[in-house]
């Protein structure tokens, strides 16, 4: 990558690019008290305008900010979201992580709202913060800019690329460790109103230890996977279980709203080829990338790697133009009717909608496509059933979405199952010992 430093004259973009650079305080001056707010997510929250916004609003300088944001990692949870700024901020994540949870401990306890979860779905993001909600400033980390005058926004571009452009004001962190994707990631300097230099490591996202049902039920999804199939997966440790029995598959394609390491190790074994893709042929498409420093560079200045916003990636409708489009999902519990539930517990959020929707639906459509929904069979140490009578929490995926259904005791495909048929399928993928109880909730309501 070529940073600005190295850039040579005559070329018309550095003196622009050195007008508008500046300190990250100075940088956000000009966010308004009041105002609705946003940043980069994951990967791209940039720690010194993140700081520098923190700084302002533990001085008073700044007060009642509306904070819009989705994935909110330690930079953010350090400045803005940290203890002694959170009486001048309201929060409105649009997916929940622990920092966000931890905070609604607090509310329990204080009775002092503080966030308030914004659902919807991962395509509809870019408009809802632009249209609906009308972000006023933002901020994110990109890459270096090159010799044309352009930024990549490389890890992220979810909804960035469309709040950026709408923002009345925005202000980038130039970190040469982000990676430069192509696609429509690039932002032109043109665009910018401020610029600080902050050379870090990017924030990392670590799979925990394997679990043991994790082989089983990626080997029952894998096996159903064909040759020349465009694939979608989430992070862990099903997804990663899933890619490891497809290292000899041929021609595989990559349509996903996050990029992980499972994904990469894939093309570099010569499973991804792209080759037989309907939608964007020989490239690997993404919105999302959040993963280990070798994941970012491997999609650094890689004509293969592109990115595109939320609103398009996961639209369904785009997403079914890929035959063969397979959809891999996790939930925390689903009830015997096919509803899903993937982002609740104790009736509070626990994560978010996200797009497991936006690709269960675009996978249905695709000729020849699958959609899986993968979890265990219990949690709490193998204390509760996550195959329950009926949901009690929000309801993400609605039953008439809900195709193939996978736990470490087998697979189902629920259409054009009866509720009857449905019900008993979801039994024999339950624990043995929470089998009978189910049994007999599910007679109580003459399901079965």
């Amino acid at each position: 990558m070529t940073s600005p430093g190295s850039v040579q004259a005559p070329n018309p973009y550095v003196s622009e690019y050195n007008r508008k650079l500046t300190t990250p305080s100075k940088a956000v001056e000009q966010i308004r008290s009041g105002s609705n707010f946003s940043f980069g997510m994951g990967a791209g929250q940039p720690p010194a305008l993140l700081g520098a916004v923190s700084e302002r609003l533990k001085a008073g300088d700044l007060q009642n900010l509306k904070i819009y944001y989705k994935i909110a990692l330690e930079h953010a949870a350090k400045t803005i979201m940290a203890p002694e700024v959170l009486h001048t901020v309201e929060l409105f994540p649009l997916f929940m992580t622990a920092f966000d949870r931890k905070i609604i401990e607090q509310q329990k306890i204080t009775h002092k709202k503080i966030l308030s979860y914004l659902p919807c779905y991962f395509y509809q993001i870019p408009r809802i913060l632009t249209e609906f909600v009308s972000i006023d400033s933002f901020i994110i980390t990109v890459s270096p800019m090159d010799k044309a005058g352009y930024f990549s926004l490389g890890t992220n571009n979810d909804y960035s690329s469309t709040v950026l452009r709408h923002a009345r004001y925005k202000a980038v962190e130039v970190n040469k460790n982000m990676p430069r994707v192509f696609g429509e990631s690039l932002v032109h300097v043109s665009e910018i109103d401020a610029i600080v230099e902050n050379d870090v490591p990017l924030l990392e996202s670590v799979n925990h230890a394997d679990q043991p049902e994790d082989k089983v039920i990626g080997k029952y999804i894998a096996d159903l996977i064909p040759d020349g199939a465009t694939i979608q997966m989430g992070i862990g440790g099903i997804p990663n279980a899933v890619a490891s029995f497809l290292g000899d598959r041929k021609d595989l394609g990559i349509h996903t709203e996050l990029l992980c390491d499972g994904m990469i190790d894939l093309i570099k074994k010569g499973a991804v080829t792209g080759r037989r893709k309907t939608l964007h042929k020989y490239k690997s498409l993404f919105t999302l990338a959040l993963g280990t420093k070798e994941l970012y560079e491997f999609i650094d200045d890689n004509p293969s790697m592109e990115s595109y916003p939320a609103s398009y990636l996961n639209d369904p409708k785009v997403i079914a133009q890929n035959d063969n489009m397979i959809s891999i999902n996790s939930a925390i519990e689903i009830d015997l009717y096919g509803q899903v539930n993937a982002e609740g517990i104790a009736h509070h959020e626990f994560s978010g909608v996200g797009g497991a929707l936006d690709f269960m639906r675009g996978a249905f459509d695709s000729r020849g496509g699958k959609s899986f929904l993968a979890l265990y069979s219990t949690a709490k140490n193998g204390q509760v059933s996550k195959i329950v009578p009926r949901l009690e929490n929000n309801i993400t995926d609605p039953r008439m979405d809900t195709e193939y259904v996978v736990t470490e005791y087998g697979i189902t495909n629920l259409k054009g199952k009866t509720t009857k048929e449905r019900a008993l399928a979801l039994i024999e993928l339950a624990h043995p010992k929470f089998r009978d109880e189910l049994v007999s909730k599910a007679k109580e309501v003459t399901l079965i």
